[in-house]
């Protein structure tokens, strides 16, 4: 019966992984309770914590997607609060560094938070993910090392990049555009 259940999530994983990827595999090319979230453009340091100060900052979900690269199920709750929400700024649920905005934004009908490319380049770094058998490119945070999800490229959406940024909606926090101020 267990190697049943086993194989059983296994191939729930594998379905929601190919969810994620792309027709052709292209070539390797949170919040926080205590803290409001404000964008934080500061590229020149990193975020170095141990095992159990990401812990206590993280709720779990976003500890295992952040720190242990997991996948969070698609159409979930912070995907719907995703397509919600107007302008503004999408930073790090880990360490606030500023990473998409909203005007990048688009909807890819994958389940998770779609951008064609990041707002602050210079906090978003990719590396290549062979994890599954499949050979994709992982995107992370530049300043805490957080897992963001993958971006995979020429899938023909009608975007300026043709690229597909496919992130966990729990790594991310939005940040509202600061209403402008009416003149007289």
């Amino acid at each position: 019966m267990n190697r049943i259940r086993t194989g059983f999530a296994l191939g729930i994983t594998l379905a929601v992984l190919a969810g994620c990827a792309p027709k052709e595999m292209p070539p390797t090319a949170m919040t926080t309770p205590s803290q409001p979230a404000t964008a934080d453009t500061n590229t020149t340091s990193t975020v170095t914590k141990t095992d159990a100060e990401w812990r206590k900052r993280l709720t779990p979900e976003q500890y295992h997607i952040l720190r242990e690269a997991g996948t969070e199920r698609p159409h979930g709750k912070a995907y719907e609060e995703f397509k919600a929400q107007g302008a503004g700024t999408y930073v790090c649920g880990g360490c606030g560094a500023e990473l998409f905005s909203s005007a990048h934004k688009f909807d890819s009908h994958c389940g998770w938070p779609s951008f064609y490319d990041p707002a602050n380049a210079k906090n978003v770094r990719t590396r290549e993910d062979r994890a599954f058998g499949v050979t994709r490119v992982e995107v992370l945070c530049a300043k805490c090392n957080g897992h963001l999800g993958h971006v995979f490229k020429g899938e023909g959406f009608p975007t300026p990049t043709d690229q597909r940024y496919c992130i966990n909606g729990v790594a991310l926090k939005f940040v509202p555009k600061p209403a402008e101020a009416k003149t007289p």
